[in-house]
């Protein structure tokens, strides 16, 4: 397959990578920073794509943007993309950029098919981009309205070594990826603004390097896919606020035999996730 990447950051990059080691398929790419550009063209067979006319040969697009720049970037290449190409990206968030762009692409001859790359690093760009990244990781497809055929997309998943290939719908999607991915970026965010962090040092060892390693993030892309998000999310916040206060309460009133139960109910949920996984 022919296959282009917009973008290189952290994600496409790590596909490139991945997918120049694992597989024999054509990529190009393209990135509007001349030392990103250098660097994938050092270390990768990847070719350059020197103006969008390079989308009309592609079998399948990448963009591999931040959300509203995604939705930019396709709305105005809609007329590049080859006749029947899927066009895909890999943001954390997939009803918004369908709601989007899908009626756009179809109507135009040309297929979108939403991805979510179940894998990432504390830090973004291709400097931090490598082979395995998605090794054990989950490769989530958003089923096309259109009915597209997704098979290029699972090979490619297959290439670059994804552990298992989901197959859901957008909207069931974001309202899971609102618990799994984006409440624990926020707890997160929000557990290190403690006066107390201040004063870590020596006192802290796993778990507070487990709570605290996603707080590192890219404010500008996670706002937008918060905001895109917002509804599925403010639920799961408002359900760990509740549990929070559950937990409060029996330590406010004494209640050890609460608090027990309350601590036993977690383990045991933890233990049954960590046996479906």
């Amino acid at each position: 397959m022919d296959i282009g990447f917009i973008g290189c950051g952290l994600i496409g990059g790590s596909l490139i990578k991945s997918l120049d080691k694992n597989a024999a398929h054509n990529i190009h790419f393209f990135d509007t920073d001349p030392d990103t550009v250098k660097k994938v063209e050092n270390s990768t067979h990847a070719r350059f794509m020197e103006s969008m006319d390079a989308l009309k040969n592609l079998d399948v697009v990448f963009v591999c943007l931040h959300p509203v720049k995604t939705i930019e970037f396709i709305k105005s290449n809609v007329s590049n993309f080859k006749k029947g190409a899927i066009v895909s990206d890999v943001c954390g968030v997939k009803q918004s950029i369908a709601d989007a762009v899908e009626d756009l692409l179809i109507q135009n001859g040309i297929n979108y098919v939403g991805i979510h790359p179940m894998a990432g690093r504390e830090f973004s760009g291709f400097d931090y981009a490598v082979d395995n990244l998605f090794e054990n990781a989950y490769f989530i497809i958003a089923e096309p309205k259109n009915g597209a055929d997704i098979s290029p997309l699972k090979q490619i998943a297959k290439d670059c070594r994804f552990k298992s290939i989901v197959v859901t719908t957008a909207k069931k999607h974001d309202e899971i990826i609102a618990f799994t991915s984006q409440l624990a970026h926020v707890v997160s965010n929000a557990y290190i603004k403690s006066p107390t962090a201040l004063l870590q040092c020596g006192f802290s060892a796993g778990s507070f390097l487990d709570m605290t390693r996603v707080a590192y993030l890219n404010e500008n892309m996670w706002t937008e896919l918060f905001m895109m998000n917002k509804e599925s999310l403010c639920t799961e916040i408002q359900t760990i606020i509740n549990h929070l206060e559950e937990y409060k309460t029996a330590m406010e009133n004494g209640d050890k035999e609460k608090l027990k139960s309350l601590l036993k109910d977690g383990r045991e949920l933890k233990e049954k996730t960590n046996a479906e996984r």
